[in-house]
């Protein structure tokens, strides 16, 4: 098991670098600056100009659909260990991924209509969002129903003549308060009398489509998330043609599992970046400051959370390294362990590097004059999306259990909740 990053990896990490370096780190402020002036203009779900500014200069630095591996469709997309380190310096700002086209949900829903879409499906969906052109919505999640167990989905997809009908409400719809928005792929329920497990599928839906409702926005610890948000959205008697369905009906959990394998570990490994960086913050915090006599640095205390902070994200990195390499080598099936893991362990650290970050800044930490509150609310939201913590580790411990008893592995079978 070699995690040697390649001579093309690493020359485009220092592409990356320079990149963020010159234009991401740089247009911190006027990002937040645009979009708080739509908000006091009375609309805050309105694309930055910055964002879209800096979409052509990362598509002609070679810096674009990084995340798509084995599609003839994105040819520079790399494999989950090569992206893996390229993905993490994304995560240092949180609206740097989209800059790359490389941002959450849409790399997920992309992977999914790449795996699992049909070439007309591809054509009219997978083509636009591959350039950019337009974003994308998971709707998984329910309001009536805990989610951490997809099965309790009551969502219905009724297939009447040529189409499908569906009615229900998703909450939690990342992504759905852009404008640019036009798909969204739902999970719902189509076939109520199968086997638990075969009673879902996962269907393509204009966001424009007579019958959809977006109600309301659910903030985050206070933040709006503008201009991207989360939203929830009602669904009656929407119709799509039957041709929208992914891979057939039933299949909805099948698709779910090759989802959120890779974009759980997107989500790690950005987690990684913004611990990174909140690590950055506080050595040079400790580095600036004085307090009883001494720099924060020369106290004991300091330093020992600094060293917390480096071990904490070096074993977190390494364990997202080997899930990666195995997703590429065995895949996600069996992988499926590396990856729950990991998804508790990094945004679990991230949070407590990111706090330990918040203390040292004092009250400046808690403010807006600093990027740490904002990403600490992000990263305790990761320990909800893509699965509780709870739902994991019970899926770790069955693995566990399994492999001690002399089981299959395959006996095991994964999570499949909340997707961003």
């Amino acid at each position: 098991m070699h995690f040697d990053y390649s001579p093309r990896v690493r020359e485009m990490q220092a592409r990356l670098l320079a990149f963020m370096d010159e234009h991401i780190y740089p247009n911190e402020h006027r990002f937040h600056e645009e979009v708080d002036a739509n908000r006091r203009a009375g609309n805050a779900w309105i694309p930055t100009k910055v964002v879209e500014e800096l979409k052509p200069r990362a598509r002609a630095a070679g810096l674009w659909n990084l995340f798509l591996p084995h599609s003839t469709r994105a040819p520079e997309g790399l494999s989950n260990l090569e992206y893996a380190p390229l993905c993490e310096i994304m995560g240092r700002v949180h609206f740097a991924s989209e800059v790359f086209n490389c941002s959450a949900p849409d790399t997920g829903n992309m992977e999914t209509i790449e795996r699992y879409g049909s070439e007309a499906q591809k054509d009219r969906w997978l083509e636009p969002l591959l350039r950019g052109e337009i974003r994308s919505a998971f709707l998984m999640t329910e309001p009536a129903v805990a989610s951490s167990d997809a099965t309790n989905i009551q969502c219905s997809i009724r297939r009447e003549g040529d189409e499908y009908v569906i009615d229900g409400v998703k909450w939690w719809s990342s992504g759905a308060g852009d404008p640019r928005c036009k798909v969204y792929v739902l999970m719902g329920k189509t076939n109520p009398d199968n086997p638990r497990h075969s009673q879902q599928s996962m269907i393509l839906v204009p966001a424009d489509a007579p019958g959809i409702a977006v109600r309301r926005f659910l903030p985050v610890f206070g933040y709006d998330d503008a201009p991207h948000g989360h939203m929830e959205i009602a669904l009656k008697d929407v119709r799509v043609p039957v041709g929208n369905i992914l891979l057939g009906e039933g299949r909805g959990f099948e698709i779910a599992q090759g989802r959120l394998g890779p974009g759980r570990i997107h989500h790690c490994m950005r987690s990684i970046g913004a611990a990174e960086r909140a690590l950055e913050y506080m050595v040079k915090r400790a580095s600036s400051r004085t307090a009883f006599g001494r720099p924060l640095a020369d106290q004991g205390v300091w330093r020992e959370r600094i060293a917390e902070a480096r071990i904490a994200i070096e074993q977190a990195r390494l364990l997202t390294l080997k899930a990666a390499y195995m997703m590429d080598t065995v895949g996600n099936k069996v992988a499926q362990g590396e990856i729950a893991m990991i998804k508790v362990v990094a945004p679990t650290m991230a949070c407590r590097v990111i706090d330990m970050a918040i203390q040292m800044h004092g009250g400046a930490g808690v403010s807006a004059d600093f990027p740490l509150a904002f990403m600490y609310a992000h990263q305790r939201t990761l320990r909800l999306a893509d699965g509780p913590d709870e739902v994991h580790r019970n899926a770790i411990a069955k693995l566990e259990i399994a492999r001690h008893a002399g089981l299959p592995g395959d006996a095991v079978r994964m999570p499949v909740t909340r997707g961003c």
